[in-house]
């Protein structure tokens, strides 16, 4: 089976295991996690655990999102968190699934989320020596771990809204593009999140201890001001698109301003070379060896005339 697994002795001695080592012997806690796929889990959690088939289908569900539940004398968990490892562009958090009880909690998760070593390294200073402490010390990693991911959100929208100028708007599309896509992705699990957190600190059970509800409420706190700024960031985005939209569009209005004051220069000297390029008789001054002159000069004459006009409207101007 793939996974880990810890023994906590009452005296608060951990020492790192294999999953079936931790279920055997006595020990004050064990934690016991899961790295495998539903398949293999479910008949390990059924068979070598004793879980009933609800709580074995709610630590193994292919679908999940944030939240906690009583279940018997212990409380069932998900929560999401960072993964080192591929994920899907619509899930840009992997979720950890725990199920703890007095003495026991047992964790599965299919990706490798990047603030268990950290709470594998408490373990190993002594820090956790109860359920609470795990569950706490889970929750409190994954909120400390999104803060920064949150904050460059910000950041990164910050310095686009001071690059904002008609010159660079595909560059800045792009870029708001993705961050309120991110920021979108990112709300879908924060809210719940911090809801999930909210009622596991107030859930009834003697496995968990006041200090492991303040820390609780402390990492919801966290959570729900996350949720909060990447609620901010997407409807920042979302304006700051819209003034990209309106530079782009006044980009095109100017260019097509040009477009039509250069028409409209040439329209009228087009029609007078036109006409007197007409191969027939009887065309005014044709035989006279001035008339080219006096042709390209009327050009000339009504081209500067339209661009005073225009210039003395402001036209140039946009």
């Amino acid at each position: 089976m793939s996974g880990f697994g810890w023994r906590v002795t009452a005296e608060g001695q951990a020492q790192r295991v294999t999953p079936e080592e931790a279920l055997t012997g006595d020990a004050a806690f064990v934690w016991v996690h899961l790295a495998t796929n539903a398949q293999q889990a479910q008949a390990w959690l059924r068979d070598r655990v004793g879980l009933d088939a609800f709580t074995v289908d709610q630590l193994t569900a292919a679908e999940t999102r944030p939240r906690a539940d009583k279940i018997g004398q212990g409380a069932f968990v998900n929560l999401r968190g960072r993964s080192d490892e591929p994920l899907d562009a619509s899930d840009v958090l992997a979720s950890i699934r725990m199920w703890a009880t007095k003495g026991r909690v047992i964790t599965v998760s299919r990706k490798r989320l990047v603030v268990l070593p950290r709470v594998e390294e408490q373990m190993t200073h002594g820090e956790l020596r109860d359920p609470g402490d795990l569950i706490s010390a889970v929750a409190t990693a994954i909120t400390e771990d999104l803060d920064p991911v949150v904050a460059d959100l910000g950041d990164g929208l910050d310095d686009c809204e001071q690059k904002l100028s008609p010159h660079r708007v595909f560059e800045l599309r792009r870029n708001v593009t993705q961050m309120r896509t991110e920021a979108i992705n990112y709300r879908r699990f924060l809210s719940p999140q911090r809801a999930a957190l909210e009622r596991l600190a107030t859930l009834p059970g003697d496995w968990l201890a006041e200090d492991d509800r303040a820390h609780l409420s402390a990492a919801a706190d966290r959570a729900a001001r996350m949720a909060e700024e990447v609620e901010a960031i997407r409807e920042r985005a979302a304006l700051m698109h819209e003034a990209l939209t309106d530079l782009r569009a006044e980009q095109l209005d100017q260019r097509s301003l040009v477009i039509a004051m250069v028409a409209m220069v040439f329209l009228p000297l087009t029609f007078l070379t036109g006409l007197y390029g007409m191969n027939v008789k009887g065309l005014p001054y044709a035989e006279e060896p001035w008339a080219f002159d006096a042709i390209a000069g009327a050009c000339a004459l009504i081209a500067a005339g339209i661009v005073i006009w225009f210039v003395q409207r402001h036209w140039f101007r946009g």
